[in-house]
């Protein structure tokens, strides 16, 4: 019999990282749905490339967590079947990368379905995307691919940066009515974290931007594997006098204009920092958006640090071509400068 200080001693708060956070959501997703499959290469007697799926074939049955050929368009073209007769399909791609294949199933099926029919058939499938660098790893295995998922209407796309968010957001992906792309920054997967999966912290639902960081100078709007930059950032600028502010978006569509703009008109400045590219990256579109909202209260232009405007480089130039702390604080220095010249 299980005593009670047993069941407090359980569940109480412990070390975890990002990666057993996410597969405790997938295990408690499929033990309290028995709709949810879990499906992909390598996800079954592997468990993943990243061991996110490990041990959920073992529990749930290789029926529930299906290992399929090395076809990202077949993949994701039998979970649009399975969720429109009622399934709730998650499917991982094993890199960022790797997903492209199966994007017109995404662009065209995925994302429509809901408004094609009317409403009448929704369709309750999330995709598991690995994403982002900072691993060493090569081409087609650290891209930042969000921009494309952004604007691909009838998409939800979502990433988490803590511990408490991979598994919130991740419940919350796979209950959704609505399609999600769930991204998952690879380099945070080893990140930890005092969590209890018996008793997970409260966490603000798809679409809610959060404020992990509250300043007055600037406000450094940012997301997934770009947030622990940016907090890092935040206390170095401390030297200099300034006090920053930084709101992870979590949600980049839906997008929380609310929060990110209450931000930005108490500090009048604001940077957009994301591993992805410059041009034609989410930072344009948030930015944007900023400036059409915050324009009387904006002391200087909203700036952006991004990944630089090529393809994903070799692992030995990565640590250059990814926003560091040095790159946000000399944006952070020019909104300085812009707002006193």
């Amino acid at each position: 019999m299980t005593t009670v200080a047993a069941q407090r001693t359980a569940g109480a708060a412990k070390p975890a990282t990002m990666a057993q956070a996410l597969q405790r959501a997938l295990r408690d997703a499929m033990a309290d749905d028995p709709a949810v499959h879990v499906l992909g290469e390598d996800v079954g007697t592997l468990g993943g490339v990243f061991r996110i799926t490990d041990g959920l074939a073992k529990e749930f049955g290789d029926d529930r967590c299906t290992d399929t050929p090395l076809a990202e368009a077949g993949i994701l073209g039998t979970a649009v079947g399975m969720a429109m007769y009622g399934l709730r399909p998650v499917v991982e791609m094993q890199f960022d990368a790797f997903a492209y294949p199966s994007f017109e199933q995404l662009a065209s099926h995925v994302a429509k379905m809901r408004n094609r029919t009317g409403g009448a058939m929704p369709l309750p499938l999330t995709v598991r995307i690995p994403y982002g660098g900072g691993i060493g790893g090569v081409e087609h295995h650290s891209d930042s691919s969000e921009a494309y998922y952004m604007a691909t209407p009838g998409l939800h796309v979502v990433t988490p940066a803590t511990v408490e968010d991979a598994y919130g957001l991740l419940r919350a992906a796979i209950a959704s009515d609505d399609p999600v792309v769930f991204l998952e920054p690879k380099r945070l997967y080893w990140s930890k974290a005092q969590w209890s999966p018996q008793a997970p912290a409260a966490v603000e639902p798809i679409g809610r931007a959060v404020v992990r960081r509250a300043g007055t100078s600037a406000t450094l709007i940012t997301y997934g594997p770009s947030l622990p930059v940016c907090l890092e950032a935040a206390e170095a600028a401390r030297a200099e006098g300034w006090d920053l502010e930084v709101v992870d978006l979590r949600s980049l569509v839906p997008f929380d204009d609310e929060t990110v703009v209450r931000s930005v008109r108490r500090t009048g400045r604001a940077v957009v920092v994301h591993e992805s590219v410059g041009f034609g990256g989410p930072g344009g579109e948030i930015a944007a958006r900023v400036s059409e909202r915050c324009f009387h209260h904006l002391e200087a232009p909203v700036l952006r640090v991004a990944g630089f405007d090529v393809p994903y480089p070799p692992p030995m130039l990565e640590g250059h071509h990814l926003p560091g702390v040095d790159r946000v604080l000399d944006a952070v220095a020019r909104l300085q400068w812009e707002a006193e010249s």
